[in-house]
């Protein structure tokens, strides 16, 4: 991900992560909002048929860094 110029509008992308906050093995790829993120995360995990969630997720900022939303097993 390539840092934004300043004063340029940031684009915003999120991302699975596992229960130890690295990228998902499976569902690893930068979704446009959280929602479409979150729908992926819950449609894979019942298909699973897991217990609780253990999927966190990540928004990008705007130096390239990513920012937890939600920790795995929350």
């Amino acid at each position: 991900m390539v840092p934004a110029l300043p004063g340029s509008p940031v684009q915003r992308m999120y991302r699975l992560v596992d229960p130890q906050g690295q990228p998902h093995p499976v569902l690893d790829e930068a979704y446009d909002s959280m929602e479409a993120a979150w729908e992926a995360a819950c449609g894979w995990w019942e298909e699973q048929r897991g217990g609780p969630v253990g999927i966190g997720l990540e928004v990008s900022t705007g130096c390239g860094d990513w920012r937890t939303l939600r920790h795995p097993g929350c």
